[in-house]
């Protein structure tokens, strides 16, 4: 398939939109527990796509098969909501940066492994590129010391939930492929909301809480409607739109914005300081992020 200009624009989107998710994720579990936010997020997403879905594609139907590939999705929709969200409450900020730097290697390798996609020097060189300059560009905002502190079952999460997205991203190809990028997002995303639902219900009655008891004020409602619609719907639906063009490594090369994207708009909005190390490895990670985008598959 040809490339066209949505194959980088889509996935950059998607990561850019993000760039966000870890703080207000982790502000939001002040007030919802972090399988239940999960679970609001993933419904409200799913409920915003299907609306999509059902004016685009009104008449599809779907075979046997594929029905059993989205309920598949969704097993790994639900697995990373649930190591991504409790292994974000469990950790420091400086472990949350592992979600960010494993993601597109462990998305690089299985597309290896179990698409057999091709593994260029070139965008093997790429990769190593963006990793290092994404670590330039976390060492400047978090304190690397604090990386082997803190809880061991949250940075354990923080590895499933990587490798998850990974899995969602690489097994998600043949369907979006097949139908579309907005059906497969949305279709999987519906079929993640029961399962993420009994998980949230057990938290809620394992830590004796209620739903009705957290504060649910504007600010959260607000974080709940950015997590929902903007990270899970928009983001998710970008995500395999890039799929559409090219291989699962190529799109996963686009995750390394994220925290370039976040630091931004913490330096922005928050006044966070940045350093030289900021401008140094968004370049080198813009520099590797080109160079696999502009690889050849042969």
């Amino acid at each position: 398939m040809a490339r066209t200009p949505t194959a980088a624009l889509a996935p950059l989107a998607a990561a850019s939109l993000w760039g966000g998710m870890y703080v207000v994720s982790k502000w939001g579990f002040a007030s919802i527990p972090p399988v239940t936010l999960g679970f609001l997020r993933v419904a409200l997403g799913a409920a915003t796509l299907l609306a999509v879905v059902r004016r685009t594609y009104p008449d599809r139907d779907f075979s046997a098969s594929d029905r059993r590939g989205f309920l598949a999705l969704g097993g790994w929709v639900t697995l990373t909501i649930v190591t991504q969200f409790v292994g974000t409450d469990l950790t420091n900020a400086s472990q949350g940066a592992l979600l960010t730097v494993l993601t597109p290697v462990f998305t690089l390798l299985l597309g290896v492994a179990v698409l057999s996609e091709p593994l260029t020097r070139r965008k093997a060189a790429g990769m190593a590129l963006a990793s290092v300059g994404t670590l330039l560009v976390l060492a400047g905002r978090y304190d690397v010391d604090r990386v082997s502190t803190g809880n061991a079952v949250g940075v354990a999460a923080l590895l499933a939930a990587s490798f998850a997205w990974a899995g969602y991203t690489v097994y998600g190809k043949s369907l979006v492929r097949a139908y579309s990028a907005l059906e497969t997002a949305t279709y999987s995303t519906v079929a993640a909301v029961p399962m993420l639902g009994v998980l949230a219900a057990a938290e809620l009655a394992l830590t004796h809480r209620a739903l009705a008891d957290a504060t649910l004020s504007i600010p959260v409602a607000g974080a709940v409607l950015y997590l929902g619609v903007a990270s899970t719907a928009a983001a998710w639906y970008l995500w395999y739109k890039g799929l559409e063009y090219v291989d699962a490594g190529t799109v996963a090369v686009f995750f390394f914005v994220q925290p370039f994207v976040g630091a931004f708009f913490g330096a922005v909005l928050l006044g966070e300081a940045i350093g030289p190390g900021f401008v140094v490895g968004g370049l080198v990670m813009a520099l590797g992020v080109y160079v696999v985008s502009t690889s050849t598959t042969t």
